[in-house]
């Protein structure tokens, strides 16, 4: 961490710690164990307190790549976290439950409701997952799977063991999973567009906010994007579509659709804003992207799961009041 000139030194984690290796950490190497077990400490830190040999394991030295197993005791020494960190620490994000869709030993599946970030980082100060930690104190593991942009509503996927968490982002990232979204987006969608294959780029502006936009196929910094639309309901002068996405890029639907001439209703940041404007004033809050439908394998018995959110109430009454 950066020295500390003039005032007083951030505050220490509470002496010497002996923490038992549960079944939902075996297998872990330590280091991530650690970074996980000490959040915001920098990770430079942290390899630098296993080296020294400050990080005991059953009383031994042990190394960054170790692996833990249930019962082992890892003795993890005095830390100094940031104040930002010490402020989250003293003042924890209030529990908070929400709409369960699914929920077994391995995973919970819930309905997050829109204008709630997954996670705290950037301006946030804490998400859904901090929020469920607080409400499930005895929880020895919740972990997101997954995640969705703060504007978006509908189905996100929680693990409960880290067994489970690691089956399940394989599936994700091998694309053994679907997840079908729907879109209200400006215009009439050609029912002969069914798929979008175009490369994606994160960026950021200059105050540092990320965006992303479509790229060339050639683009070295281009990211392959895949999605695929059906339209599902004309509405007036919209369109809802069924959308899935075979790959998992960040903005991924929002910049598709939007790129393609049809931007979401409501979309701050990628849409029409003319549209939106006149939109708000005839109550039409949010933007219309709603994580509708999402299957996976169940990580314990392999065995095929299908998910359905409907569409929150918000979004049923947008439908109402652009058809009238």
């Amino acid at each position: 961490m950066k020295p500390i000139i003039g005032g007083d030194p951030p505050p220490a984690s509470a002496g010497v710690r002996q923490l038992t290796i549960g079944e939902e950490s075996a297998g872990q190497r330590l280091d991530n164990f650690l970074i996980r077990e000490l959040k915001g400490v920098p990770k430079t830190h942290v390899y630098r307190i296993i080296r020294s040999g400050e990080v005991r394991v059953n009383k031994g030295r042990a190394q960054a790549d170790t692996r833990v197993a249930s019962g082992d005791v890892v003795r993890l020494p005095p830390v100094r976290v940031s104040e930002k960190l010490a402020e989250k620490r003293d003042h924890p994000a209030p529990p908070r439950e929400f709409p369960i869709v699914f929920e077994d030993e391995h995973v919970l599946a819930i309905d997050k409701p829109a204008g709630v970030a997954v996670h705290g980082g950037s301006g946030v100060s804490f998400g859904v997952i901090e929020q469920l930690r607080q409400a499930r104190p005895a929880a020895k593991f919740l972990e997101l799977v997954h995640r969705l942009d703060r504007e978006t509503s509908g189905l996100l996927l929680v693990a409960k063991r880290r067994s489970a968490l690691t089956a399940l982002q394989d599936q994700f990232r091998e694309r053994e999973t679907g997840k079908t979204y729907l879109a209200l987006v400006v215009g009439a969608w050609p029912a002969n567009r069914k798929v979008i294959d175009q490369p994606l780029h994160k960026y950021l502006l200059a105050d540092g906010e990320r965006r992303v936009k479509v790229v060339a196929k050639d683009d070295p910094d281009g990211m392959r994007s895949v999605t695929l639309v059906k339209v599902a309901q004309r509405v007036g002068d919209f369109t809802l579509l069924e959308v899935t996405i075979r790959t998992g890029r960040t903005h991924q639907i929002r910049v598709h659709l939007a790129s393609n001439g049809h931007p979401i209703v409501g979309d701050e940041k990628y849409g029409d804003f003319e549209m939106n404007r006149a939109l708000a004033k005839r109550g039409v809050k949010r933007m219309f992207l709603h994580a509708w439908k999402l299957r996976f394998a169940h990580p314990s018995t392999g065995e095929n799961v299908a998910l359905e959110a409907p569409l929150p109430p918000e979004l049923a009454s947008v439908l109402s009041i652009i058809s009238g």
